[in-house]
This record gives structure tokens, C-alpha cells and sequence, in this order.
């Protein structure tokens, strides 16, 4: 009896290690921006038919099976078609490349949003999503690089993410192994330090004082699960990166351009601060 009860210990204790290492990281007290809407708002991300984003997720899909460059080559040559999707999908979702060879899939876009920034080899520097769709332009498809906040861009980057849409933002980049770790040091100085001459720093707003009110415009937690993001303010949707400049230039300080270094770092960051989080792009914001 007593060695059974041992035995059944032991294989109950085995069992909790292994849900606990399986379980997703979750920053302490993050809430999405979705949170700090309007009802009226909210209503409006929740319903893909009412949502203005989809307009340029349509974009993407026709950009997603258009061949385009040298290469005679589309997004879907090697990723697989863009197809209309279930409500848990999203409004299109991405149909695999099935390998003749052997039946098996080659490369699904499901998951792929919650792991960047990643890492890029060549470079020793992070990589964004949207670098990684120019790099499979010019690289593999030899087509002209998309501008950053290009319609072309917004959809791609917006229908790459929508396969992600409900899974977790993944980060580990807090640790000291992490490859990306110089750059989550950087852009957490980066966001804790004081610029411009308002004197202000990213935490201020966002750590300091998410859920007061800045005249019309209610302060989050800066959190990027739902970007890129169709802002009211904006009527049409934007990246991370020019939502960053934009909070620059509130406080009177040197913005940066899209893709920089600067704001590459500062996203590793923020994507750690949002770990856990599920991803909610396209979302809509006030």
C-alpha cells in the first residue's frame, strides 16, 4: 500500500511539472487595449462584417495568391492558398502547401505571428514581421519591397497574423540565453527612459497611468497583440512602429523611421511585456 501510494505520488507530482512547463508565460497584470474600449468599439473588432480592417485583409488575400517579381512566384507558391475561413479563423485563412513527396504540409501560418520578433541570423538584429514578408519578396519572389505602411503591407501582415488570431504571444527574450536579448535590454531602456521636451517616458502613460484619461483618449498598457491595428484616429490601419513615432512626437521627441533599430529593440520589448496575451489582430482602437 505504501509503495503504491509512493508510486501514485510520484506520478501526480511528474504529472503537475509537466502541465507547468507547459503552460504559456504571462506577464503579471497585462490587459489588452480591447479592455480600455468602448463598448461601441469593441463591438466593432468582434464582428469581422463591421470591422473596417477587413477591407485591407481583402487586400492581402488578393496580394497573397498574386504572382509578382522574376521568380513567377506568389506568397501562396509556398505557403499555401488564402481561403474564406470559419469564425474561429478569421475571414480568410491559409490552406497549406501539401509536399507531393510525402503528403506532409510544408509551412502553416498558424502560430507564426506569436513568435515574432525573431531573431535574424544574417543580420544579428531582430526581425519584424513586416521585414520578413519584404525579405520573401526580394529574396525568394524578386518583386520590389513593400513600403512599410503600404495598403499592400497593412493586408499581408494583417492576414499573416489573423491565422495566429486567439493564440498567445510567445517571448522569451527576457532571458539571458535568448539571442534576443540585447535587443529586450535596449528597448526596455528604451521605453523606461525619459525623452523629449516633455520630458516623458513610454512607462509614464502606459505603467504609470493606463485607464485615465488624456482628454478624449483613454491611456492602455501599450500592449501590440492587436496590431497591426485600425485606429478611429487614423481611418485606416497602422503598424507598431508608427504608432511609436506618433507618441514620440506627442512628447516632443526625435521620432525614428519605421524599421529602425530603435524601434525594432523597443517592439522585442513591448512583445515581451504582452506575452500571454492573445493576439487580436485586425483590432480596432479609438
Amino acid at each position: 500500500m505504501k509503495l503504491k501510494t509512493l508510486t501514485s505520488m510520484v506520478v501526480a507530482l511528474s504529472a503537475g511539472a509537466l502541465l507547468a512547463a507547459c503552460q504559456v508565460d504571462k506577464a503579471p497584470d497585462s490587459v489588452s487595449g480591447y479592455t480600455f474600449a468602448t463598448k461601441d468599439t469593441q463591438a466593432m473588432q468582434d464582428d469581422n462584417f463591421s470591422n473596417p480592417a477587413m477591407l485591407w485583409v481583402g487586400i492581402g488575400e488578393e496580394e497573397w495568391i498574386k504572382k509578382d517579381g522574376s521568380a513567377g512566384k506568389s506568397c501562396a507558391s509556398c505557403h499555401g492558398g488564402a481561403k474564406p475561413g470559419s469564425d474561429e479563423e478569421g475571414m480568410y485563412a491559409i490552406d497549406p502547401v501539401l509536399d507531393t513527396s510525402g503528403g506532409a504540409t510544408k509551412i502553416s501560418m498558424k502560430g507564426v505571428a506569436t513568435k515574432y520578433p525573431i531573431f535574424d541570423k544574417a543580420s544579428k538584429k531582430p526581425m519584424v514581421l513586416e521585414e520578413r514578408i519584404n525579405l520573401c519578396r526580394t529574396k525568394n519572389m524578386k518583386a520590389k519591397a513593400w513600403k512599410w505602411e503600404s495598403d499592400q503591407m497593412m493586408g499581408t501582415t494583417m492576414l499573416v497574423k489573423m491565422q495566429s488570431r486567439g493564440m498567445p504571444i510567445m517571448s522569451t527574450a527576457d532571458q539571458a540565453s535568448s539571442p534576443l536579448n540585447g535587443a529586450w535590454k535596449a528597448g526596455m531602456k528604451f521605453f523606461n527612459e525619459r525623452r523629449g521636451q516633455m520630458d516623458m517616458a513610454c512607462k509614464n502613460c502606459h505603467d504609470d497611468y493606463p485607464g485615465t484619461r488624456i482628454r478624449a483618449n483613454m491611456l492602455t498598457q501599450a500592449q501590440v497583440n492587436g496590431f497591426p491595428t485600425f485606429r478611429l484616429k487614423w481611418q485606416k490601419p497602422g503598424t507598431i512602429h508608427r504608432r511609436y513615432a506618433g507618441c514620440n512626437k506627442m512628447v516632443r521627441a526625435k521620432h525614428f523611421k519605421r524599421g529602425s533599430n530603435e524601434y525594432k529593440n523597443l517592439e522585442v520589448y513591448m512583445t515581451w511585456r504582452s506575452r500571454g496575451l492573445k493576439v487580436e489582430t485586425p483590432a480596432v482602437r479609438n
